[in-house]
C-alpha cells in the first residue's frame, strides 16, 4: 500500500511539474492536475493536501537534486583540482540535473516564487547557499590567479543564469544529447572566467 501511495504521489508531482512548466503555477488548478491524471479532484486530495503542497514537494526535490549533484561532482575530483576544474564539474552537474528532468528543473527555476512563509524562506536559504558555494569557488580561483579578476557575486549570478537558461529550450529529442550540452556549457562557463579577449 505504501508503494502504491508513493507511486501515485510521484505521478501527481510529475504531472503537476509538466503543467506548472507549461502554464505556470498560478494558471494551473487542482482540477487541471486531476484531469491530466484522469482522476476526480477528491481522489487527488487523498494524496496531497493542496496545490501549494505539491509545489513545495517539487521544489524541495529539485533543490536536493541540484545540491547532491554539485556535492558529488566536487567529491569526485582529486584534491589537487583547481578552481577551473571544480567550476567545470559543478556547471556540468547542474546542466545534467536540468536535462534529466526539465519539468522539475523549470518549476524550481521559475515557480518557486509562489511558495509562501517558511517554505519560501527555506528555499531562498538553500538557493543562496548553492550560489554562495559557486561564488566561493570563483573567489578562490581569482585569489590563486586561475580566474580573471571580476566580481564573484556577479560572476556567480551570470553562470547560474546561463545554466538555468537551459530549461527554456532543452528538448530530449534535440540535436545534441544531454551530456554534450553539459560539456559545452561547462566549457563556456570556464572560458568566460579564464579567457581575456581584450
Amino acid at each position: 500500500m505504501a508503494i502504491a501511495t508513493t507511486s501515485r504521489r510521484r505521478a501527481i508531482e510529475d504531472v503537476a511539474s509538466a503543467l506548472f512548466r507549461e502554464r505556470g503555477y498560478a494558471a494551473t488548478s487542482v482540477r487541471d492536475i486531476a484531469r491530466a491524471l484522469d482522476i476526480q479532484g477528491a481522489s487527488l486530495y487523498s494524496h496531497v493536501t493542496s496545490k501549494a503542497d505539491v509545489l513545495w514537494t517539487i521544489v524541495d526535490r529539485a533543490a536536493t537534486r541540484f545540491e547532491e549533484a554539485g556535492e558529488a561532482a566536487l567529491a569526485a575530483l582529486p584534491a589537487s583540482a583547481g578552481a577551473p576544474e571544480r567550476i567545470r564539474a559543478v556547471a556540468r552537474a547542474h546542466v545534467l540535473v536540468v536535462t534529466s528532468d526539465p519539468e522539475l528543473a523549470s518549476v524550481f527555476v521559475h515557480e518557486w516564487r509562489h511558495l509562501e512563509g517558511d517554505r519560501r524562506a527555506a528555499i531562498l536559504q538553500r538557493r543562496d547557499r548553492y550560489e554562495t558555494r559557486l561564488r566561493a569557488l570563483i573567489g578562490e580561483g581569482m585569489a590563486s590567479g586561475d580566474l580573471l579578476p571580476t566580481d564573484p557575486a556577479v560572476a556567480a549570478t551570470f553562470v547560474l543564469g546561463a545554466l538555468n537558461g537551459v530549461v527554456a529550450w532543452y528538448r530530449p529529442d534535440g540535436r545534441l544529447p544531454a551530456d554534450r550540452i553539459a560539456d559545452h556549457h561547462a566549457d563556456l562557463v570556464v572560458r568566460s572566467l579564464t579567457e581575456d579577449d581584450r
